[in-house]
């Protein structure tokens, strides 16, 4: 059984950094993406970014494209999310998932979830 557990989240101001992390267990995640997409009340799951485990391309959503990184730890099976120049806007519980090499941005694909960890950014 794949766990996976998300840590990092809190009450920031708007321009403060924070970095997230998700330790990941129970199965080998190569050839497998591990993304990270956030929830804000009321709005659908967005996709934020994801990273190929095997070869470690990276994708973006264009929202956070140059102030978010997605990364990871091979030998600790974690996968992070440092969020700089944050924004009110980015105020939502963020989920790490795991998914089959195709899932691409679409959380339907991903077949395993964290519980997420909420992140607010006052203004």
């Amino acid at each position: 059984q794949v766990q996976l557990v998300e840590s990092g989240g809190g009450l920031v101001q708007a321009g403060d950094s924070l970095r997230l992390s998700c330790a990941a267990s129970g199965r080998s995640f190569s050839s497998r993406v591990m993304g990270w997409f956030r929830q804000a009340p009321g709005k659908e799951r967005e996709f934020v970014a994801l990273l190929n485990w095997t070869g470690g391309g990276t994708r973006y959503a264009d929202s956070v494209k140059g102030r978010f990184t997605i990364s990871r730890d091979n030998a600790k099976n974690t996968l992070y999310l440092q969020m700089n120049s944050l924004k009110p806007e980015d105020t939502a519980v963020y989920y790490c998932a795991s998914g089959p090499a195709f899932a691409g941005s679409d959380y339907r694909r991903y077949e395993y979830w964290g519980q997420g960890t909420q992140v607010t950014v006052s203004s």
